[in-house]
């Protein structure tokens, strides 16, 4: 497929060679299985699927674990709209950082740089030092400078999650140096973002969040180039974290209407951070679209919109945040973000829980994930639920 056509085309039409199968849409294999022509060549796949390596031209898949050709349809999907050459994907998002950080370590790199805020899941697992890495915290500004030889990784999440704290990429790169940039992509969704035009190796995704859509298949990918592919794809055979095939068929699914999804949910939270900024209950509104969010102008240079995740403070700390979410009606107070219903929850209380004191949210910050509904219906929900 050209590289010339638009996202929107791209999103519908990625990995997606189902002519030659003589169907419409992918196929779902679950074997979990396969039959060996000979000895030979059954030792000889399982060799090289398990040491990293791609399915075999003439050789078999062996068994599951190894490689599966549903997984491979949408792997090959989200490197086309993430423009990498490769992706590697997993049964969730954790998984996939996971492995990203084994390999980091397997190769004697087990020093990680990573810039707060992330996503908890991912700061509780580099604090906690279980897979053998040690990590420094850096500020934005101080990446360079936190470097040491052993330096496997540069971790960063912009949006981040969840206060959307925007962070220069270019700036990022020029400041790793040679060490790889681990970009979570998660909030922004290639639609928004494409890291790997601003030098990133390694490109994150929950695509339990937008890439499903809907609330019913979880999974992590990372997008990457074919050396990086090959250290993924070694981990996740041997550590058993492949994505479920039926899975792989929803988050492929789901990136068909990825674009649109994003898009107008987009529109939505433009209109409910400005409504929220002139609440007298709400001390401050976290949102890129805002200017002061915003203030080097990344986007439009690095991201093509501001995207559909907010948070906002509320002046009553803890008791008040708690009151609004515990309030909503129409917004569903739940952890996740992504899907065509909007969510609220307390990042402090929930996913940023095991995050050390000193790096927590505020007790007063809430987080929306808006959805596809009328954001005149959310306004109302958020109104009484601000009392």
């Amino acid at each position: 497929m050209s590289d010339r056509i638009s996202p929107l085309t791209q999103a519908v039409h990625a990995g997606r060679d189902t002519a030659s199968m003589g169907a419409h849409v992918p196929l779902i294999d679950l074997s979990t299985t396969y039959a060996l022509p000979d000895v030979t060549i059954g030792g000889d796949s399982y060799e090289t699927l398990a040491t990293g390596g791609n399915l075999p031209t003439d050789g078999s898949a062996v068994y599951q674990r190894l490689w599966n050709p549903t997984v491979a349809q949408f792997e090959a999907a989200l490197a086309q709209l993430e423009e990498t050459t490769h992706a590697v994907a997993y049964a969730t998002g954790m998984a996939a950082i996971t492995a990203c950080v084994l390999a980091s370590v397997a190769a004697g790199k087990p020093h990680i740089v990573a810039v707060r805020p992330l996503y908890g899941g991912t700061d509780h697992l580099l604090a906690s030092g279980l897979l053998g890495a040690t990590v420094s915290w850096a500020e934005p500004t101080a990446i360079a400078a936190a470097l040491q030889p052993g330096t496997g990784l540069v971790i960063v999440e912009t949006p981040a999650n969840p206060n959307l704290q925007l962070l220069d990429l270019d700036d990022v790169r020029r400041q790793a140096g040679d060490v790889a940039v681990l970009v979570d992509n998660t909030f922004a969704t290639p639609v928004l973002q494409r890291p790997a035009r601003h030098g990133a190796d390694l490109i994150l995704h929950s695509a339990t969040k937008f890439i499903g859509g809907h609330g019913d298949a979880m999974g992590g990918i990372v997008a990457c180039d074919e050396a990086w592919a090959a250290r993924l794809r070694q981990v996740r055979a041997i550590t058993g974290a492949l994505l479920h095939p039926w899975a792989a068929y929803m988050l492929h699914r789901g990136l068909q209407t990825l674009p649109a999804r994003v898009r107008m949910a987009q529109d939505g939270a433009a209109k409910l951070a400005r409504q929220l900024a002139e609440h007298p209950s709400v001390i401050a509104v976290h949102y890129p679209g805002l200017p002061e969010c915003d203030p080097h102008g990344l986007v439009g240079r690095q991201m093509s919109g501001p995207g559909s995740i907010l948070s906002f403070e509320l002046s009553g700390g803890l008791e008040a945040a708690a009151a609004v979410a515990n309030r909503c009606q129409l917004i569903t107070h739940a952890v996740s973000l992504g899907g065509v219903d909007t969510l609220i929850q307390h990042p402090a209380s929930l996913t940023h829980r095991p995050v050390t004191a000193d790096a927590k949210p505020e007790e007063g910050l809430l987080r929306v994930s808006v959805g596809l509904e009328d954001p005149a219906d959310l306004w109302a929900d958020l109104l009484q639920a601000l009392g």
